[in-house]
């Protein structure tokens, strides 16, 4: 099944911009990766967007930009020519846009440096950033128990938060509302509990559907990591989940065991 050029240009977007889901990606059924690629480029873009400019009000204009593209999705209008919005107005149905708009209004925090209001703040920006992405991908590819998808997705949303930490202090930005050693170990406790707890019911979600679901295992022993010693989160040291996982994904994709 061959790709046209504006899939092999989300491919390689993603594999440049986000090499963990890359490789999840690549490890689906190549009918998959029609939705995949898409809807991670998109994220990419998104997600890149506030970090492009220091003017508030271009990164704002960026973000408006995809908010734009969803919009005319979620109401069947045909999407202004892109090598990624074409695609993924072909790969999402206006409900599924509905969920990605929230997402790209959750990117806004990026752009500004006040910190979350109080823990639903941040949970609420994981949900709508990881949770809305995952929930999309999956339901678009098989028969899934949303709660479960969000339990996971969430644990991954924080795996990829505490990795960011050293570089979203560096720019000046306040992501953790509880730096310390206690704080960070109920942030990542947290999230492995509730990854644990959507393993436990992984019969929720179909074989078809757990593709989008490939990279949720790489985000267990980075939680792991920093329950152990939450120095490692300041100090850049966690473990790569890409090279974490580099031998066990094709283990997951032939055994549907994210």
């Amino acid at each position: 099944m061959s790709f046209d050029d504006d899939l092999n240009a989300c491919a390689a977007l993603v594999e440049r911009g986000d090499p963990l889901r890359f490789r999840a990606a690549m490890a689906a059924p190549v009918a998959a990766r029609r939705l995949l690629f898409p809807l991670y480029a998109f994220n990419f873009e998104v997600a890149r967007a506030p970090w492009l400019t220091k003017e508030s009000m271009i990164a704002e204009m960026r973000l408006q930009w995809w908010r734009d593209i969803c919009t005319q999705i979620a109401q069947g209008e045909a999407v202004r020519r892109h090598e990624v919005a074409t695609p993924l107005a072909k790969a999402v149905t206006s409900e599924d846009a509905a969920l990605l708009d929230e997402l790209v209004a959750a990117r806004r925090w990026d752009i500004y440096r006040d910190p979350f209001e109080d823990t639903a703040h941040l949970e609420r920006y994981i949900d709508q950033t990881s949770g809305n992405l995952t929930w999309v991908a999956v339901r678009r590819l098989g028969a899934a128990n949303e709660a479960v998808v969000r339990d996971a997705a969430y644990a991954a949303g924080i795996a990829g938060w505490l990795k960011a930490i050293p570089e979203l202090e560096a720019a000046g930005r306040i992501p953790l509302l509880d730096g310390t050693a206690d704080g960070l170990r109920d942030l990542a406790g947290g999230a492995l509990k509730r990854l644990e707890k959507a393993r436990t019911r992984r019969g929720a979600v179909s074989r078809a559907a757990a593709v989008g679901l490939l990279h949720i295992g790489a985000a267990a022993p980075v939680l792991r990591a920093a329950i152990a010693d939450p120095r490692r989160v300041a100090l850049d040291t966690l473990p790569d989940p890409v090279q974490v996982d580099r031998l066990r994904i094709g283990w997951r994709a032939l055994t549907g065991r994210w």
